[in-house]
């Protein structure tokens, strides 16, 4: 059996006051760091710019864009042995972030709020304290 392809993600990371902003979907209590598929022949830059206009209506400060860090971990809801590889993006926006289409609602978190995410959402908070960004 083939090693299953990872899946490979972008994600944006918006401080404000020592939170991340995270949302939720689809009437569900799971913390994600709002972000998305990075498309064929996409940039994860590109793709970190699309899904944040479609997720949380913000248009980011292109200047700001920074490869943070990636998070490689078990994908949620995957079969056992399909990663994600989740590259972080640290960024600013003048917008206010808003639930857009896949997105029910955003919340700005702490890492206190690690029980209600996916592995890579865990993984993620754990990093960004451990860099003194979020509480």
């Amino acid at each position: 059996m083939s090693a299953l392809a990872p899946i490979r993600v972008a994600a944006v990371v918006l401080l404000r006051e020592r939170c991340v902003l995270m949302v939720t979907a689809r009437a569900r209590d799971v913390l994600y760091l709002p972000g998305g598929k990075i498309d064929p022949g996409e940039t994860s830059a590109a793709a970190l710019v699309r899904e944040c206009r479609e997720e949380i209506a913000v248009a980011l400060d292109q200047p700001s864009i920074r490869s943070l860090f990636t998070v490689t971990v078990q994908a949620h809801g995957e079969p056992e042995g399909r990663m994600v590889e989740m590259e972080l993006f640290a960024a600013t926006t003048p917008d206010e972030p808003t639930a857009s289409a896949e997105v029910d609602s955003v919340h700005w978190v702490t890492s206190a709020d690690a029980h209600r995410c996916p592995p890579a959402g865990v993984e993620t908070l754990a990093r960004l304290r451990a860099l003194s960004l979020i509480d």
